[in-house]
């Protein structure tokens, strides 16, 4: 249910020039989203009548994954005025005429925060009943983190900047999370007079504090329970460590709901991944995108699975996927290369070796060895001979291949496309297929075995092959 009272600001316009790259630091993925989707989520799990996102740093790329996580956020864009203060004033600007509830302060490289966190946080800043409640953390080491400065009786003064503390105020170990929940009654006017005299030159929004407290209000500080929860991203090194942590809390949620994962550490699962119970993943499985595992199936060890769909007691070992349907009871692997549009069949196999591409592959049917099967169909109950090669580009186009059912084809054949293969052919080992087989026929094009005698000892004497011919009485 909506809560008509409670408004969510997203702040996602820095720039992030600590992760040193060229994306937007909100759009780097985390567990198969961008890490500002993360915080949309959550945002959208509160059901606040509102979420508004301040973006400016690559602002037309930030705005499109915004639309993609939340399409109905409001999305502003923050001026030349910089810092947090500014960012949220704009914000409130952006807020339907006559809102008069709360706003809840996130930020946009703060992934990891959950929705119970912040229910519980935003009941306790409506039961203190004050206008500014901060959520706080302690760290063993705050480097880089507003300090939390309280009075003598335990209460908030004020917060003070890295850049802006003193010795003694950078050794305290808690930190502002960055989160915040504010009544809007007033909030623009405190907003307005902030100033950018400070060390970097911005509007604060943590001068906020000392603002309402010089008002002669009081703000609440309530600490969160773990401090990994506010942990924002601001490095690669970072954005590791919450990649870690936020799949070790996915592979456990897998665990307790009938999934068994051999190896935690080794096993990588994205938030948009579906998995049945009695699903087994084995060590260096990595599941990502939509990729869906239904119940009884094998996956693993060293397989990556991305957009794929694996069906009923599928065994999947040893392979790289992406965008393929792999069927009940299928096998696949080891050494299995499954690209776009690769559809395996119940009870198919693609075996060692092998590469697909654009291909549908019927019931039963197998592609057992050492194969490159792309734009084929293949019938049912067939079998595809080691070494076979579908030769589907003719240098401007693809051409496909069709097999029918209960085909079987020989050895190292090569299959010319465009060309059709018949239900119930052969084809001999080494056959290059060039025009279609019918139906029930034999092809071969091979020519006949030729041996010429002595050709060893006359045309490479003195060599190991030419003694042992010798010695064998049959030079």
């Amino acid at each position: 249910m909506t809560d008509p009272r409670l408004a969510v600001v997203v702040l996602a316009a820095g720039q992030g020039t600590r992760m040193k790259s060229s994306r937007p630091k909100v759009l780097h993925r985390l567990a198969g989203l961008p890490i500002v989707a993360h915080v949309l989520a959550t945002a959208r799990e509160l059901e606040p009548a509102s979420v508004v996102v301040v973006v400016r740093h690559e602002r037309n790329q930030v705005a499109e994954a915004i639309e993609t996580a939340l399409p109905h956020a409001i999305i502003v864009d923050q001026d030349d005025i910089p810092g947090t203060g500014r960012a949220l004033e704009v914000a409130l600007a952006a807020l339907p005429e006559g809102f008069d509830g709360d706003v809840l302060v996130l930020n946009g490289d703060v992934p990891l925060l959950d929705v119970d966190t912040l229910r519980a946080f935003l009941a306790e800043h409506r039961n203190a009943a004050t206008p500014a409640t901060v959520m706080t953390a302690m760290l063993a080491d705050p480097t880089g983190y507003g300090r939390i400065l309280r009075d003598p009786d335990g209460h908030l003064a004020r917060i003070v900047e890295q850049k802006d503390a003193t010795e003694d105020e950078r050794a305290v170990g808690e930190i502002n999370a960055g989160v915040y929940a504010l009544g809007v009654a007033g909030l623009r006017d405190h907003l307005a007079a902030l100033t950018t005299e400070n060390a970097q030159a911005e509007k604060y929004l943590t001068d906020l504090v000392a603002a309402l407290r010089a008002a002669g209000s009081s703000v609440c500080a309530v600490p969160v329970s773990e401090a990994w929860l506010v942990e924002g991203i601001n490095d690669r090194a970072q954005l590791s460590a919450a990649a870690a942590k936020l799949n070790s809390l996915i592979v456990r949620g897998w665990q307790l709901a009938g999934v068994t994962v051999q190896d935690p550490a080794t096993t990588w699962i994205d938030l948009t991944v579906s998995i049945e119970p009695d699903v087994e993943l084995l060590p260096g499985t990595q599941l990502q995108g939509a990729t869906s595992v239904a119940t009884g199936a094998v996956i693993g060890p060293d397989s990556t699975l991305v957009d794929c769909e694996v069906g009923v007691g599928a065994v999947v070992k040893r392979t790289d996927a992406t965008l393929a349907v792999i069927g009940a009871g299928a096998t696949v692997g080891p050494f299995a290369y499954l690209r776009p549009g690769t559809e395996l069949a119940e009870g198919g196999k693609i075996g060692t070796f092998v590469e697909t591409k654009n291909a549908r592959i019927g019931a039963r049917s197998k592609v057992p060895h050492l194969s490159y099967i792309g734009d084929t169909e293949v019938g049912e109950g067939s079998n595809i001979g080691a070494g076979t090669i579908t030769a589907n580009y003719d240098g401007v186009n693809k051409h496909r291949t069709v097999v029918g059912s209960a085909v079987r084809t020989g050895s190292h054949n090569v299959f010319v496309a465009p060309v059709r293969i018949g239900d119930g052919a052969y084809t001999g080992a080494g056959t290059v297929v060039r025009k279609d087989v019918p139906a029930g026929s034999l092809a071969i094009n091979v020519a006949p075995q030729r041996n010429i005698a002595g050709w060893v000892a006359e045309n490479r004497p003195g060599t190991d092959a030419a003694e042992a011919a010798a010695e064998s009485g049959t030079e």
